[in-house]
């Protein structure tokens, strides 16, 4: 029995060292470089947003993550993901935990304050979020008297907090977008404020029992940050590798794998 679970604890041991990172190789020690000597830089993301990040059995994908990968096969870094909430990515940045994050990061004048942001790489957009039954709700002047579902660190959040005193509704936070989801779909939130190709896509792929209301609230677009004043070498790399990507149509290609219209 001892013997078999040492093997079990083993093959997770493994199974946990293969799945970080682009490959075995490129897995950094507590130097930040790997096996050949290499510099790894530690990409924080959040695997709670598709279509931009997700894990689908032992692999990570998405927009955000084959773009990363892709820029660090055009410029010639290596790099190692490092999934964590999205509230903790900024602060990790700070402690030095990561050197960079793209984790559908809303470019904001906040934000810019401890980040340097690459050119921006995709449009998104806030938009209202209600049950598919609600009739009640369809633009941000309809909230006074409501509860709505923001998730915590993000520029939904920013917005609600922002206008709950004006319009007189209630913020509750969530840690991720599925609880977010079900505390409107379960009728515990009227509605819920998300990034909109976000929800888009997860109503696309299921039945949530949610229905998008409304015009964008705003005109967000994500870039790729790393610490303010840091890594300026890296961030040259990946608007150049971002530029190249979009001259020779991978960018495109990426956006349409996940993105079908």
């Amino acid at each position: 029995m001892k013997k078999l679970r040492f093997v079990s604890i083993f093959f997770i041991f493994i199974l946990l060292l293969a799945a970080c990172g682009t490959g075995k190789d490129n897995n950094a020690n507590d130097n930040g470089k790997n096996s050949n000597g290499e510099k790894v830089y530690k990409v924080g993301i959040d695997t709670t947003y598709p279509p931009f990040e997700f894990k689908e059995g032992d692999k990570y994908k998405g927009i955000d993550i084959d773009l990363i990968n892709a820029i660090a096969k055009n410029q010639g870094f290596k790099i190692e993901l490092s999934p964590m909430d999205f509230g903790g990515i900024i602060p990790a940045l700070q402690a030095g935990q990561l050197d960079v994050a793209i984790a559908g990061m809303s470019i904001t004048d906040e934000r810019k304050k401890i980040v340097d942001f690459s050119e921006p790489y995709f449009d998104a957009g806030l938009t209202l979020v209600v049950k598919k039954d609600n009739k009640d709700i369809s633009s941000v002047d309809d909230l006074k008297g409501k509860t709505v579902a923001v998730k915590k660190g993000t520029t939904g959040a920013t917005f609600a907090q922002q206008k709950a005193n004006e319009l007189g509704f209630k913020v509750v936070q969530f840690n991720d977008s599925p609880s977010m989801f079900q505390e409107v779909a379960n009728g515990n939130a009227d509605v819920l404020i998300e990034d909109y190709p976000v929800i888009a896509y997860a109503i696309a792929q299921k039945d949530l029992g949610l229905k998008i209301v409304g015009d964008r609230l705003n005109g967000d677009k994500y870039g790729i940050a790393v610490l303010k004043g840091k890594n300026q070498d890296l961030l040259e790399k990946i608007n150049k590798g971002l530029a190249e990507l979009k001259k020779n149509g991978k960018y495109d290609e990426i956006l349409k794998k996940y993105l079908k219209k």
